[in-house]
């Protein structure tokens, strides 16, 4: 009798020994492949806890998506008043056909209607806008350029003729080459990248600024046609040779050879014609590398007065 029931009891055993082994050797698999997988996906404990801070925290991913980049910061800001090189010119020339330039008509202004009110008289064809560094809506090209005080002024209000096309000064550029000269000997090497530009280029830099930007950023940095000092021969683009970034670029104003310029262009005729802080006088933004012949005395004095040169000739 005990060795019938002895045999059943082994083979129980036996049974209950299989499944054990079974699931030892289920677990030595399952271990093993843990293994391998956690060393081919580069798992870490570290990674583990990251991952749990992140579904804490889910807007953590999205801050530094919606931060703003420097780029895009400085994207308008670094933009020139029309900013490029005579070399460029063909290649830029190729991007539209000379056409008329893209300015939208602007609703008549409230000064306009108290003129009207008050019974003054106004031209058809020309409205004063409310802002004294705005353009003037409807308002047609010159005959004659605009001189007072003997300067030739180009801003929003004082347009130049559309064929008024003097080509880069003489003057202008003799004074350049001394003030270049004498930046040399403080180790600045200067070159004016852009100067005169004629009506019709301007015609396609500033719908192409237009094009990319929106007419009323364009209008911040960008002269329109028969509005730009270039077209005068008088105005110039510098900036430090082997510097090309830097060049028509808000950086180009933290470099030494933009300081040494702000401190010595009135000696040979020139003055920093959009000044910081002075776009309510002038109507375009900060220039750091955009400057002006007008002759040594009168650079001289609205450098020592720190004014622009619409304050110099009593205009806004």
């Amino acid at each position: 009798m005990r060795n019938k029931k002895d045999e059943s009891f082994a083979r129980k055993r036996r049974r209950n020994n299989r499944w054990i082994d079974g699931v030892i050797v289920l677990l030595f698999i399952i271990l093993v492949g843990s293994v391998i997988w956690i060393g081919t996906n580069g798992w870490s404990m570290q990674k583990a806890v990251d991952t749990i801070r992140n579904e804490a925290d889910p807007t953590a991913d999205f801050a530094e998506i919606e931060k703003p980049s420097d780029s895009d910061s400085a994207d308008t800001t670094e933009r020139s008043e029309e900013n490029t090189s005579s070399s460029d010119v063909s290649s830029e020339e190729r991007l539209r056909e000379v056409e008329k330039p893209l300015i939208e008509e602007e609703q008549e202004g409230e000064a306009v209607q108290e003129e009207k009110s008050q019974g003054k008289a106004v031209p058809p064809n020309s409205v004063k806008p409310s802002n004294p560094t705005s353009y003037i809506k409807g308002q047609k090209l010159p005959e004659e350029p605009k001189l007072i005080q003997g300067v030739l002024l180009v801003n929003k209000q004082y347009p130049l003729p559309e064929d008024y096309a003097p080509g880069e000064s003489e003057e202008a550029r003799e004074a350049f080459n001394e003030l270049a000269a004498s930046a040399v000997t403080s180790g600045i090497n200067l070159q004016a990248f852009s100067t005169y530009r004629s009506y019709d280029y301007q015609v396609t830099l500033y719908n192409r600024y237009v094009e990319r930007d929106g007419q009323e950023a364009a209008d911040r940095y960008s002269a329109r046609p028969g509005y730009s000092e270039h077209q005068t021969g008088l105005a110039f683009d510098i900036g430090e040779v082997n510097h090309e970034k830097h060049w028509a670029s808000n950086s180009f104003g933290d470099t030494e050879a933009a300081k040494w310029l702000a401190a010595n262009a009135h000696q040979y005729g020139f003055i920093l014609r959009y000044p910081e802080g002075k776009e309510d006088k002038t109507g375009y933004m900060h220039e750091s590398w955009h400057y002006r012949y007008v002759g040594k005395d009168k650079a001289e004095h609205i450098f020592k007065q720190n004014i622009t040169l619409e304050e110099y000739l009593g205009v806004r």
